[in-house]
């Protein structure tokens, strides 16, 4: 593959996860306005993260994707999906305004949550096998 091609197949695929991340959030707002919490950041890291678990166990254990299936999906629609970079500016900004219980809360959802989905997701495509 050439190095266009890749740059191709990331970005479309990047395109495709930050549209579905920014329905996400605006879908979110709508059913709860006045959220205290970054309840849409929560749903897209931990979504992403169960898809990306599974998607890397399917890749490890049963059928390998192909270069450009790899770079489209995991790097291209996950990573536009997924968002570390808001968790953070979301996470700083409750500890700026002196809600440090919500901040922290914010980053041991994430983290454990993440983290859970992405191994349940990784041990559901192994106990398929």
């Amino acid at each position: 593959m050439g190095f266009f091609r890749d740059i191709f197949w990331v970005g479309a695929g990047g395109f495709l996860g930050s549209v579905g991340r920014h329905l996400v959030a605006v879908t979110i707002l709508r059913l709860w306005p006045a959220a205290a919490f970054p309840w849409a950041t929560v749903l897209v890291n931990v979504v992403g993260s169960g898809v990306l678990g599974m998607l890397a166990g399917w890749h490890l254990l049963r059928d390998p994707f192909r270069p450009e299936v790899r770079l489209f999906l995991f790097v291209g629609v996950l990573g536009g999906f997924t968002t570390f970079s808001t968790f953070s500016q979301e996470t700083v900004t409750l500890l700026r305004d002196g809600q440090s219980a919500r901040a922290w809360a914010n980053v041991a959802l994430q983290l454990g949550s993440g983290l859970l989905a992405a191994a349940a997701g990784f041990a559901w495509v192994r106990s398929q096998q």
